[in-house]
């Protein structure tokens, strides 16, 4: 680990234990973001393990109806039924701020009939099982809109916990211990400086008791 090096005076040493304060406070303030950003990411992925659970059912149920009626009725059937759509979608994204994290929302517009059982194919030549995997198919689009939604902000929320926690094991591992080292290191020095002032001190004082006896004594003399 790199040390700092800084001159070893006072004004050093004030500045190195305001910013070792600071780093204090940077360092508890990201490990609180990132317990929050935790917390929020776990339930975002409970959510969206839920809802894939739910969906991949959904689709299964719809892949057995749709193949029953493929195999019904000739795949001729099935493209003169589901050539023309009734019904358009339109996708809109918007933005939010998630504990510093910009995350999307979808939303979906659609644009014709919206009953459930409305279809655009006559019912004289298709099965019921084409109208009950359409049904299914129809029921799961805001289910798939949420759960990119879910997966896509548990993306970015994965991508700023480990920033974050680059961020704060910099801190405590790095940085702080830095400073620790050189302002105990400053210390020392101004320490051992004034520990060699009042060496001087005494030996000046020595010195000048000496030569004030050495004056009595000869003035004694006289």
């Amino acid at each position: 680990m790199a040390e700092i090096r800084v001159n070893p005076t006072r004004m050093e040493l004030k500045k190195l234990q305001g910013r070792y304060t600071m780093a204090r406070r940077g360092h508890k303030l990201l490990k609180d973001k990132r317990d929050e950003l935790m917390k929020r990411f776990l339930d975002v992925v409970r959510e969206d393990k839920e809802l894939r659970e739910r969906v991949e059912a959904s689709l299964d149920k719809f892949y057995k109806s749709f193949s029953v009626a493929g195999a019904v009725g000739s795949p001729k059937m099935l493209e003169e039924a589901l050539i023309c759509p009734k019904r358009e979608g339109s996708l809109e994204v918007g933005y939010k701020n998630l504990m510093s994290v910009t995350v999307p929302e979808f939303k979906m517009q659609v644009v014709g009939d919206n009953a459930a059982e409305s279809f655009n194919y006559g019912m004289a030549f298709t099965s019921g099982e084409l109208d009950a995997s359409l049904r299914e198919l129809n029921s799961l689009l805001e289910d798939i809109l949420r759960m990119a939604e879910l997966e896509k902000t548990a993306q970015l929320l994965a991508e700023e916990i480990e920033k974050t926690r680059r961020r704060v094991n910099a801190l405590e591992y790095i940085m702080m211990p830095q400073y620790l080292d050189a302002i105990k290191s400053i210390k020392m020095k101004l320490d051992e400086n004034d520990r060699g002032n009042t060496t001087r001190l005494m030996k000046v004082k020595d010195m000048m008791l000496k030569a004030q006896l050495e004056q009595k004594d000869d003035e004694e003399e006289g």
